[in-house]
Order: structure tokens, then C-alpha cells, then sequence
């Protein structure tokens, strides 16, 4: 347990990061999800809308540090040689 008042104010603050961005991941593979389903259903207008948000979201946990340059790199790579398929 935490002794002194700023040890204490470090796991207040940690609890809210992790809070928001466990959430701000899970959006982040809801949004791929979206781009796998719509692929899955050959509606290929439905997949760049929902790779176009899925990229925006990507970006921003990257500026954000939640996830690695390289990994967002390789999800919209992927994502993107899926939609090419399509045509």
C-alpha cells in the first residue's frame, strides 16, 4: 500500500490511465473487427469507410504511445491488401 501522499496520488492517476486506455485499445480492435466483418460481407464502399476510421485510430494511439509505430503499420498494411482483393 501506498505510504506517502504522492505515492497515493500515483495510483489514483495510474488507475485512470489504465481505465481509459484499456478502453481506447478495445476501440482500436473493435475498429479492425469492423474493417474484418464488412471485408467478410464483400462490401468493399463499407470497408474503406471503416478502414478510414480504423486508420484514425490507429494514428492516435500511436501519438499517444499505446501502441507501437510498426504494429500500426503492419494492421493497415494488412487491412489495406485485404480491400485491394476485393476489386
Amino acid at each position: 500500500m501506498a505510504n506517502t501522499p504522492q505515492a497515493r496520488k500515483r495510483v489514483r492517476q495510474a488507475v485512470k490511465a489504465r481505465t481509459r486506455n484499456s478502453a481506447q485499445k478495445s476501440n482500436f480492435r473493435s475498429s479492425i473487427k469492423k474493417v474484418l466483418k464488412s471485408l467478410a460481407e464483400k462490401n468493399k464502399d463499407q470497408s474503406n469507410a471503416n478502414f478510414k476510421e480504423a486508420m484514425s485510430i490507429m494514428d492516435k494511439l500511436v501519438i499517444k504511445g499505446l501502441i507501437h509505430k510498426n504494429k500500426a503499420a503492419r494492421h493497415k498494411s494488412r487491412l489495406n491488401k485485404h480491400i485491394q482483393k476485393l476489386s
